[in-house]
């Protein structure tokens, strides 16, 4: 079985599959090309419950606080950072329900207004990934032991116990998206 470390970097190569169909959905947006709104709907579902419900949420009620009880700090540095980025994506994302909404209804300019906020999210995201691949997750790796681990990965069970939809399901999701909208200049 994967460490849980090994896991959240699972899900981020699941994210980033829906990272390049937000980026094709927003070549597609720029272009003029007429978007199905449940496209919207589909992603706002796949970010909210996958991205942030599911993964963020691990990372800010199981990890950090680990991370926490091993000395890093949750207000500064790698932590601090981290969950200042899940807000800003959070609002970006807000931003691009509003745009998704107005875009539906017509709106001048509602194209563009996602499509920023969307390549804004887009940038964050795929940076927040890095980081945190290459720096937060090797501090967690040096830091906890088997125990620790073995601790984490009782929460994380605990955290997606009340969570419906399947982990497989949003592999899927994130998939057909990818398929759908990511274009050659985003992949």
């Amino acid at each position: 079985m994967p460490t849980p470390i090994e896991q959240l970097k699972a899900e981020h190569r699941i994210i980033e599959k829906a990272l390049r169909a937000l980026s094709g959905l927003c070549d597609r947006l720029e272009t003029g090309e007429a978007i199905d709104p449940t496209g919207f709907d589909r992603l706002f579902e796949f970010l909210g419950n996958f991205a942030d419900r599911r993964h963020h949420q691990k990372e800010e009620k199981c990890l950090f606080p680990a991370l926490g009880l091993h000395g890093v700090a949750r207000d500064r540095g790698p932590i601090g950072v981290m969950l200042q980025e899940h807000c800003t994506g959070r609002a970006l994302i807000t931003h691009m329900k509003r745009a998704a909404v107005a875009f539906e209804n017509h709106a001048p300019n509602a194209a563009v207004q996602f499509s920023d906020a969307g390549r804004n999210y887009v940038a964050l995201l795929r940076e927040h990934i890095i980081k945190e691949d290459t720096v937060l997750f090797q501090i967690a790796e040096s830091l906890l032991d088997a125990r620790a681990l073995q601790s984490l990965q009782d929460d994380f069970d605990s955290a997606e116990s009340d969570m419906a939809e399947s982990h497989a399901r949003y592999a899927r999701v994130a998939e057909e998206m990818e398929r759908d909208w990511a274009t050659q200049e985003t992949t």
